[in-house]
C-alpha cells in the first residue's frame, strides 16, 4: 500500500491516538504538521468531495479559531463550499483533524476528517 498522508496537529491527543493505531496496524503514511503546512484548498476541495461529508464537518468546532471568528454563523448564512475551502486553507486550526488521505488496500480513495477507529478499520483493515 502507498503511504496515506496523515495531516495533524503534534499537540493533539486525537492525532496522538489515530497516529498510534496507524502504527499498532503497520499502515505506511506520510505525517505532515497541519500548524506548519495548512491545506491548500484545492486539497480541501478534492479530500471535501472524496470524504462524502457535509461541508461542515472539515471545520474544527471546538477550536478557538473556529469562535472567535464565529464561523458557525458564517455557515448559518450559507457561506459557499469554495469560500469555506478558502477560509479553511488560511488556518490549519480550523481544520478538523487528524486529516487522513490517499488510497486503501483495495485501491478506493479515502479521506477521513477527525479519528473514528471503527471508519478507519473499515477502509483500512476490512
Amino acid at each position: 500500500m502507498k503511504p496515506l498522508l496523515f495531516v495533524c496537529y503534534p499537540r493533539c491527543t486525537t492525532c496522538h491516538k489515530a497516529q498510534k493505531w496507524l502504527d499498532e496496524h503497520s499502515i505506511p503514511y506520510t505525517f505532515r504538521d497541519i500548524s506548519q503546512e495548512n491545506p491548500t484548498e484545492d486539497e480541501l476541495e478534492e479530500w471535501h468531495a472524496v470524504s462524502g461529508l457535509p461541508i461542515r464537518r472539515l471545520f474544527n468546532t471546538s477550536g478557538m479559531k473556529y469562535r472567535e471568528l464565529d464561523v458557525k454563523a458564517q455557515l448559518d448564512a450559507g457561506m459557499s463550499d469554495g469560500d469555506c475551502y478558502r477560509l479553511l486553507s488560511t488556518d490549519g486550526m480550523l481544520v478538523k483533524r487528524p486529516v487522513l488521505v490517499g488510497v486503501n488496500a483495495q485501491g478506493e480513495p479515502i479521506a477521513f476528517f477527525g479519528f473514528k477507529e471503527p471508519e478507519w478499520e473499515r477502509a483500512l483493515l476490512g
